[in-house]
């Protein structure tokens, strides 16, 4: 979607992060966290809590404390 020019927003993301929370390794799901992070929704609620959701699936909370505070390797 990048490539093509389309701008992520909120709705965007969260179907982004709905879809990694499934079927991507972690790594994948930081990079679509930094997405996140440098689209500026971050503090968006439902993006937040596709984040939270994403991160619980793969049993990983601490990667997602690691990434919020951007230390997301």
């Amino acid at each position: 979607m990048q490539l093509e020019g389309v701008e992520l927003g909120p709705v965007t993301l969260v179907g982004v992060q709905n879809a990694c929370a499934s079927v991507v390794t972690l790594e994948e799901r930081r990079h679509a966290h930094e997405q996140i992070i440098q689209s500026g929704c971050e503090s968006n609620a439902f993006v937040g809590c596709s984040l939270v959701n994403m991160y619980t699936k793969c049993g990983s909370l601490e990667d997602l404390r690691e990434c919020s505070t951007g230390i997301c390797a």
